[in-house]
């Protein structure tokens, strides 16, 4: 059956004039600037959005989150213009929610022409879409404005949108994402009661391709994620969907069916992510996560115990594998050197006399094309329902079940990470991986073997934080969730949110100065909602 193709006006992004029509034919056809496009492309604009921006990864990532968290090193004082990440983070998202608010307007015009039930599907893509890009932003900067924003095309009192609680923002996009559960239909080409064809927009999702299963499967994976976020704040909410899910037994994300953004699938070459390493420079590894992959300090790697360690980092300049301590004193040398530089393309062991410590491995963050950047995992999902198992979150206590989910999830996490070594092109001088079921000798070492120790909840973290090696805002927001109980070195810094970027006081003043007198201050040291 063929895929229904309906076309879009963008209003608001596209100024339109007034003799814009319903009747998409006499629009003004100024092929320079036109004033229409079809809701697929838009819609494939929205799923493009997900891509990080360089700014978000340099001043964002590598300038603060991999610091805040330990699973990194930052090896001297950095730029620390947080903002300019900030910006490019808040911009990228309200310019995609203006899209998406304006893909909703017109599925309410087109319900007078057709049954609305043939919408359910595109309607549960779109929300689930939303769900994911406002979960992100809401938990870096907490309350924002969302109800009203990106309405301001539609009316001119909604420039200026005022702002939503978090946890207000939270329980919609949950109530969303439920009813994109119960109304999403993967039947292929399935047909209304009435016969009538649903809409389709299989030709141009570049997420998952018209895979209408994966998107039911992107939208409870969510709904688990951020349940179990908020269970410490509102245990009562957040264990109804955690219980109607595990359950039910509601289609989760499993083994081999990670959430990326690809390049190499996507038509789109990842050149910010090494730009931001080879500029920054900074970044080492740690001895924080240097002690959960090795059992000693030997410098020769004799001590390694899994395998993620050679893929997430490399030897220094002198072969060595050498961690910058997570708490330096006064005296401790900075690092330096040239490991990120591109001549390594040709010259892989010139890292520069100066890079005395481990840097991130140089294919991992040099590859555009092939390495992903990840939205979520199996192993994700396996340590959340190995934390509600073993805690009884929405269901009972169950030490056995925790235990088989977590031993499963940290082989789905070598696993994929292996995977992300094969799939690169480029990638050569690559540690000896591990075949079949050699993959559980990692969950099977002594140091993470959970059925031997009585740390089970705290295992089941240190695994989830290590498999969000390339995600610093998924660990960022583990560890203020558990209060700290991520694997790290010293205190903690005192860091909680990121303040709202500039611009937001500049555009939007009276509501900026309403939400931040609330607060108190605009600051990193304000708790968002769902911490204690």
């Amino acid at each position: 059956m063929k895929n229904i193709v309906l076309t879009i006006s963008l209003i608001g992004i596209l100024f339109c004039s007034n003799s814009c029509t319903k009747d998409f034919e006499e629009i003004n056809k100024n092929p320079f600037f036109p004033t229409q496009t079809d809701i697929g492309p838009l819609f494939n604009t929205v799923v493009a959005s997900l891509r990080l921006g360089w700014n978000e990864q340099f001043y964002l990532h590598n300038e603060k989150l991999y610091e805040i968290t330990q699973l990194a090193a930052k090896t001297a004082i950095g730029f620390d213009n947080v903002t300019i990440g900030t910006e490019e983070v808040w911009n990228n998202y309200y310019r995609a929610l203006g899209h998406i608010k304006e893909i909703e307007r017109r599925f309410v015009e087109m319900e007078s022409e057709m049954e609305p039930e043939a919408l359910n599907n595109v309607r549960a893509q779109l929300k689930i879409l939303m769900a994911y890009k406002t979960f992100r932003v809401t938990d870096l900067f907490g309350d924002m404005p969302f109800f009203d924003a990106g309405l301001g095309f539609q009316d001119l009192d909604l420039v200026r949108p005022k702002f939503d609680t978090q946890e207000e923002i939270y329980k919609f996009l949950l109530d969303e994402l439920k009813w994109a559960e119960e109304n999403i239909n993967p039947i292929p080409a399935p047909v209304t009661a009435s016969g009538a064809p649903y809409v389709s927009l299989a030709i141009y999702d570049n997420l998952f391709y018209g895979d209408l299963t994966f998107w039911r499967k992107f939208g409870n994976s969510l709904r688990l994620r951020h349940a179990i976020r908020m269970v410490e704040k509102d245990p009562s909410s957040a264990n109804v969907i955690i219980r109607e899910i595990l359950e039910n037994d509601l289609p989760l994300i499993e083994k081999g069916e990670d959430i990326v953004m690809s390049p190499a699938l996507q038509d789109w070459r990842n050149q910010g992510v090494n730009w931001t390493f080879r500029e920054h420079k900074r970044m080492r590894m740690g001895s924080n996560i240097w002690h959960l992959f090795s059992e000693n300090d030997n410098k020769d790697g004799s001590g390694i115990f899994d395998i993620r360690a050679e893929i997430f980092f490399e030897t220094n300049n002198a072969g060595e594998w050498a961690p910058f301590p997570q708490v330096p004193d006064p005296n401790t040398p900075q690092s330096g050197g040239i490991p990120y530089q591109q001549h390594r393309d040709g010259n892989y062991t010139i890292k520069g006399a100066e890079n005395i410590y481990s840097p991130f491995n140089y294919y991992l963050v040099r590859d555009e094309e092939h390495i992903p950047e990840i939205i979520m995992t199996a192993a994700e999902i396996g340590f959340l329902k190995a934390e509600a198992h073993l805690r009884g979150l929405g269901v009972e206590p169950n030490s056995a079940i925790a235990e088989g989910d977590y031993t499963l999830a940290v082989a789905n996490s070598v696993e994929f990470w292996q995977n992300i070594v094969k799939g690169s092109q480029i990638w050569v001088n690559a540690p000896d991986l591990l075949s079949g079921n050699e993959v559980f000798t990692v969950a099977n070492h002594p140091r993470n073997d959970i059925f031997s120790q009585s740390n089970k909840l705290e295992l089941i973290y240190t695994q989830r934080f290590i498999d969000s090696f390339r995600q610093p805002w998924e660990a960022y927001a583990l560890l203020r969730r558990t209060n700290g109980a991520t694997p790290h070195e010293g205190d903690l810094l005192e860091h909680y949110r990121f303040p709202y970027p500039p611009s937001e006081s500049i555009n939007n003043p009276d509501n900026w100065e309403n939400q931040v007198s609330g607060m108190g201050e605009d600051s990193e040291r304000v708790k968002v909602w769902w911490m204690q």
